[in-house]
């Protein structure tokens, strides 16, 4: 049962994140715990006023392109980890990923997200080459979110036409990363970042909720590390079990969890884009259009043909395509009945 002075601090609290007066971590880690409905609202309703203040109330669209479900690398929570011999591979080709791309184009999304696991069968080249064509057959800005690459390939991305690039950092308790991506050090997920803010790219960063061993306080460090390397996008979902993979017994993470922490990140980020996750709406459905109001702005409809986005499954679950799970009008028709409108162009992140 929460006192009536600490309902008192809490309120202080969330007044002064709404104002933009910072976060100590001690702070975030309150948030993050609270557990009285009237507060955890009171939090949501500041979110969504800093959201509105600071990034308008336009949602903005970007369609997914899963292009590839190989990876190298063998993540113990992820349904693509290499050494998943159940999983069917699958490897668009290059005009099927350029033909997609003028697809979205059609429609209200201002960009195309080229998303895979880390297929060497991808080259830099190659991808150079998928960037160029879609630069010059449609007016939309290409994100890339293909793993860590040597600056001189990330260069040339930018180079071709990418203008974005989402690499989530997962957690921010580098030993917690560490067991999960075996051989693979936090360290150098972060200089990739740091490589990418060098080069220009608009770039997102990111977390999941639920992790086994992951506690508030770690949660509160993904957000703490998210201000201080100036994302200007922050995805944040839960984790949700694969049947395929070391983590299949370990319980999902908690919906309610990550609303908070998205209504957190808002506060003490002000103008970046935050998507409502297609994993939150797994966890539970009508928690990602609960995301609206608790600091979210981008949706993320999956383009992926019907033929490959089954086998996508870096968790079970996902939606399948725009085509069936997810009618796009549907999306469209819903925003706008909650005074959202979709957003004109490519929706960058309006820095202050």
């Amino acid at each position: 049962m929460t006192s009536t002075s600490e309902a008192m601090d809490t309120g202080d609290l969330i007044a002064r994140a709404e104002e933009g007066l910072g976060l100590a971590r001690p702070e975030i880690v309150h948030l993050l715990s609270l557990d009285d409905p009237a507060q955890v609202e009171a939090l949501y309703q500041a979110a969504d006023r800093v959201r509105r203040r600071c990034v308008g109330d336009e949602v903005h669209l970007r369609g997914v392109i899963e292009f590839s479900n190989h990876c190298r690398n063998n993540c113990t929570y992820c349904g693509l980890r290499r050494d998943n011999a159940k999983l069917a591979r699958y490897r668009m080709e290059d005009d099927e990923i350029v033909e997609c791309a003028l697809g979205i184009a059609e429609g209200p999304c201002g960009t195309v997200v080229l998303q895979a696991g880390e297929d060497p069968a991808f080259t830099a080249e190659r991808l150079c080459g998928i960037i160029s064509a879609i630069r010059a057959r449609t007016p939309l800005a290409v994100t890339l979110s293909v793993g860590r690459w040597p600056y001189e390939d990330l260069k040339a991305f930018r180079d071709a036409g990418a203008s974005r690039y989402l690499l989530r950092h997962e957690t921010a308790n580098a030993s917690l990363y560490e067991s999960l991506c075996p051989g693979r050090r936090l360290s150098d997920r972060i200089e990739c970042i740091r490589h990418l803010k060098r080069l220009g790219f608009e770039t997102g960063m990111g977390c999941m909720v639920g992790l086994p061993g992951q506690t508030v306080e770690d949660l509160a460090s993904d957000i703490l590390l998210m201000q201080e390397m100036d994302a200007d996008m922050i995805g944040i979902g839960p984790f949700i079990p694969h049947g395929d993979t070391p983590l299949a017994g370990h319980p999902p993470g908690d919906a309610e969890m990550v609303l908070k922490m998205l209504a957190v990140t808002r506060l003490v980020t002000r103008d970046t884009n935050i998507p409502a996750t297609t994993a939150l709406g797994v966890l539970r459905a009508e928690a990602r259009k609960r995301a609206f109001s608790t600091g979210a702005n981008v949706f993320m409809p999956v383009y992926t043909p019907k033929k490959y986005a089954p086998d996508y499954q870096i968790y079970p679950g996902k939606a399948v395509s725009v085509h069936e799970d997810m009618p796009l009008q549907e999306v469209v028709d819903y925003f706008s009945s909650i005074g959202r409108p979709i957003g004109a162009g490519h929706g960058a992140r309006r820095k202050r």
